[in-house]
């Protein structure tokens, strides 16, 4: 590469100002090299981490995720491209990559805070667990949800997961928090469930349908943008189903479950 100030490279002519060195060590005019002529280039050479670059730009087919996609054009790359030529990620892609896998880790962050807020909320190790239990009941219904409307599991969906765990865990809150109210006062657990769960239902059922209408213009979403709006409320709107469904049901068993459980690790240990 050659660069001189603009009064030295104004005419092709100038070339003969530059001189290279030859085997003999005398200093030999680029004139002396070969001939020049004027030609074309590009208007704008578009370079990434300094090497020349050629961008290319798609979109998911349907019925396929953006992950799908990047790992069939990782496998074209290495099948056709030449070793001096390698692939790399930018923008939201690159974001997308290295966030890959993570879900797991941030879905058991989400539990992890849930059981530590609600231990100190209920001064308690095991009776927290009643409530994390009916967590996955939501999230299968979420996921069966996508599955029955022919989505994919994207970012979207997940933002949407990480809302649902959060309202599931409300529920099933007002029927644990009110359950442990009178077994505090000395009523007989199943009791307590039973009737927290029957003095509970108007409040979660109400509450929770509430919600569900909220949802339904964002699955029913249509135009610029709907595919995201699609994703979170169709995801929450069959999660929060399942959770009144079936978590008004198994809470109560399993706050009752953890109870036992409780006593009879306190009668071992005391």
């Amino acid at each position: 590469y050659i660069q001189a100030e603009a009064p030295y490279r104004a005419h092709k002519d100038n070339i003969n100002l530059f001189f290279v060195r030859g085997s003999n060590g005398a200093m030999v005019p680029l004139t002396a090299l070969g001939t020049t002529d004027y030609t074309t280039g590009p208007g704008s050479i578009k370079r990434f981490n300094m090497f020349n670059t050629a961008i290319i730009r798609g979109a998911a087919a349907q019925g396929y995720s953006s992950g799908q996609v990047m790992e069939i054009m990782e496998e074209i790359a290495q099948q056709h491209l030449p070793a001096n030529i390698g692939i790399e990620w930018s923008g939201l892609s690159f974001q997308e990559k290295k966030a890959d896998g993570k879900t797991g880790m941030i879905m058991a962050l989400v539990f992890l805070f849930v059981f530590l807020f609600l231990a100190a909320q209920y001064e308690s190790w095991l009776v927290p667990i009643s409530v994390l239990l009916s967590l996955p009941v939501a999230a299968f219904g979420a996921y069966l949800g996508i599955w029955v409307c022919g989505m994919e599991n994207d970012i979207y969906f997940q933002i949407g997961l990480v809302m649902l765990i959060g309202l599931a865990a409300k529920n099933a809150i007002l029927v644990v928090e009110f359950a442990k109210i009178q077994v505090d006062k000395g009523a007989d657990i199943i009791y307590a469930a039973i009737h927290a769960a029957r003095q509970r239902f108007r409040p979660i059922v109400m509450t929770s349908f509430a919600f569900i209408l909220g949802m339904l213009p964002m699955v029913l979403a249509s135009g610029p943008g709907s595919a995201s709006r699609q994703s979170i409320g169709t995801g929450v709107f069959f999660g929060m189903i399942f959770s009144i469904t079936f978590g008004i049901i198994l809470v109560p068993f399993f706050f009752t479950l953890i109870y036992k459980l409780k006593a009879s690790i306190k009668e071992k240990w005391s």
